[in-house]
């Protein structure tokens, strides 16, 4: 087993990869693999909310490249091996932290190997717009 620094120091390379410069977005619908569990009005913030959600995604299912329009926080539950297009698989360890900040394109990656990949994230982001935006 990898001592916490080296795994937290793992699942910020990987996310810091999968974090890709692309091309103007265009409006996503919501994913299937997304429930949300909560959504509130950032207090003393107007114009601002946060939203509380869990993922899963299934071996095979792809993580569109994306971006919010806001804050991007949270934690890696179950941890599964994912693969950016033309690059090796890498694993995204259980425990590993979540970080996107506003409008930087993330994802674009696909689960591989025999588990889910499980993601509990909290947004804080601009209330009216959509939670993201996919690349084009």
């Amino acid at each position: 087993m990898l001592p916490i620094r080296s795994a937290l120091r793992c699942a910020a390379l990987a996310f810091a990869a999968l974090s890709v410069a692309l091309p103007l977005p265009t409006l996503a619908q919501d994913s299937p693999a997304r429930k949300e569990l909560k959504r509130v009005d950032l207090d003393g913030v107007p114009g601002m909310e946060v939203v509380s959600s869990i993922t899963e995604y299934k071996t095979g299912e792809s993580i569109s490249a994306h971006r919010h329009h806001g804050i991007e926080a949270g934690y890696v539950v179950q941890g599964a091996m994912v693969q950016l297009p033309g690059k090796e698989p890498m694993m995204l360890p259980t425990g590993a932290p979540v970080l996107n900040l506003r409008d930087v394109m993330h994802g674009g990656f696909t689960v591989v190997g025999s588990g889910s990949l499980v993601l509990f994230t909290v947004h804080i982001v601009d209330k009216g717009k959509p939670l993201y935006d996919v690349a084009k």
